[in-house]
């Protein structure tokens, strides 16, 4: 009798969390999920196909590569010297068939799979990038915070001043400043890189803290470009908050500061932040680019730009798709952490 009622009470926990909201709402953005990656392979597809030129152009212009090679890379790889709709709509069926199934295809360039290129190099991205992203919102919350708390003081005009000049400050302008940095005070820091000669040797800590040492100047230079703007939302939401109504009372109730700026004003300024992160984190695969290209860093930016350059269709396309993706993640993943963040919003709310 005991076990049955634990049985029952099981099974009534495990139906109301794929009844609750949270689930139900995981599960209608999946689906949409599904769509909105249908629509955007579909236009990714014809913008690449109907784009003067293919892989195998700069192929026939070897005299090297006989016009029976040519023909054989082109039942290969699918291609076809015809442009027309009807073509290029088989090619994407296949290619369509193919992805569902988890194969992205062949690269032209590399003659590997595209999931095994992209397995490769995406874990260095993700690394670069999140590290930026925790010390730029490390660096910008509290700056924006204390921005707003001195409004129109010289401190509040000074990092007024520091976020316009790094928010102006091109990305590989930063990065080459870093590299002389680097440069000067060699060998204390990596020039590029994502590990040492003697990586294998060493102990997971090793591993761990080397990759960690050779992080510092790219992360770094993403950091610069990127805390500027946070820093300036951070100070114009909490602004905003802090002429509230209820912020003037609690105040005229006697609590103290702190707690009404870390407490009452901060909790409802961060959600719109919270909503960046989504945009953010689609933006791991672009925005780490000139970064992975300065400090010789192994990841997806310097492999797509290979495939763009080359005209790899299928790479191109599975790097569009892992970016399509992240953005779909992003949202999701905001939108959730803004519920947590506060549970008075209604996920079937949020557009």
């Amino acid at each position: 009798m005991t076990r049955s009622l634990s049985n029952r009470d099981f099974l009534s926990q495990i139906q109301a969390i794929f009844a609750s909201e949270t689930c139900l709402y995981i599960v209608k953005r999946s689906l949409q999920a599904i769509l909105t990656l249908f629509l955007a392979s579909i236009l990714c597809f014809a913008i690449i196909q109907f784009s003067p030129g293919n892989f195998l152009d700069t192929l026939k212009q070897n005299p090297k590569i006989t016009s029976k090679r040519i023909e054989e890379l082109e039942q290969l790889f699918g291609l076809s010297p015809k442009k027309d709709l009807l073509t290029i709509s088989q090619q994407y069926l296949k290619w369509l068939w193919q992805a569902i199934q988890g194969n992205l295809g062949l690269s032209m360039l590399y003659f590997q799979p595209v999931t095994t290129l992209i397995g490769q190099r995406i874990r260095a991205t993700l690394e670069l990038a999140i590290a930026s992203i925790i010390l730029t919102w490390a660096i910008a919350i509290p700056l924006g915070i204390i921005g707003a708390v001195n409004q129109n003081k010289f401190i509040d005009k000074f990092l007024r001043v520091l976020s316009y000049t790094a928010q102006g400050f091109p990305s590989f302008v930063t990065s080459l400043s870093l590299l002389v940095v680097a440069q000067i005070c060699s060998p204390l820091l990596p020039v590029g890189g994502r590990t040492s000669i003697d990586h294998g040797e060493m102990s997971a800590i090793g591993q761990l803290f080397d990759i960690l040492w050779h992080m510092i100047l790219p992360t770094i230079a993403l950091t610069i470009t990127g805390f500027a703007g946070l820093q300036r939302i951070t100070r114009g939401e909490l602004l905003d908050v802090l002429r509230q109504d209820y912020i003037q009372t609690a105040r005229a109730k006697g609590l103290p500061e702190n707690r009404v700026i870390y407490v009452h004003a901060l909790r409802n300024a961060i959600n719109p932040l919270v909503t960046l992160l989504g945009f953010e984190f689609a933006s791991l695969l672009s925005g780490a680019f000139i970064a992975e290209f300065f400090f010789n860093w192994p990841g997806l930016g310097k492999l797509i730009l290979t495939a763009v350059t080359a005209k790899d269709l299928y790479l191109v396309m599975g790097s569009l798709m892992i970016g399509a993706v992240m953005l779909i993640i992003g949202n999701l993943l905001a939108d959730l952490l803004l519920k947590f963040v506060d549970p008075r919003i209604k996920l079937a709310d949020l557009k």
